[in-house]
């Protein structure tokens, strides 16, 4: 149970990182756009994970799971955009973009462990 918990922090904190970030982006379309994808998909992977932790059923732990894992990994994506478009600056991303890279090998392992996979997908 206390790694649920610490996953719950963890993934808290992401999500706050995440917020922080988008307050200090630039004004401007594309950042308002970029912004509003990666506000939405980081802040969801705490709130999905929470879910998860809940579900009733091994089934509805793995389905939530799985939509943890994609909003992790489509918020790196749009941490190595803004990096790779010279939006934000690469030092202040670096950090960011590795959490949410750990973040998605946690989920990886994750949802393979409880599917109950032992070799790679």
């Amino acid at each position: 149970m206390k790694e649920f918990e610490e996953l719950q922090t963890r993934t808290k904190r992401f999500a706050l990182r995440i917020l922080k970030l988008y307050r200090s982006l630039p004004k401007t379309d594309e950042c308002r756009i970029l912004g509003t994808q990666i506000l939405r998909s980081g802040t969801s992977i705490g709130a999905n994970y929470r879910g998860a932790c809940r579900a009733r059923s091994r089934a509805e732990f793995v389905a939530k799971l799985g939509i943890v894992l994609e909003e992790a990994d489509e918020t790196a994506f749009w941490l190595e955009l803004m990096r790779e478009a010279g939006i934000f600056p690469e030092q202040k991303l670096h950090s960011l973009v590795r959490e949410a890279n750990e973040l998605v090998s946690i989920f990886v392992t994750s949802v393979r462990t409880a599917k109950g996979f032992t070799s790679a997908i």
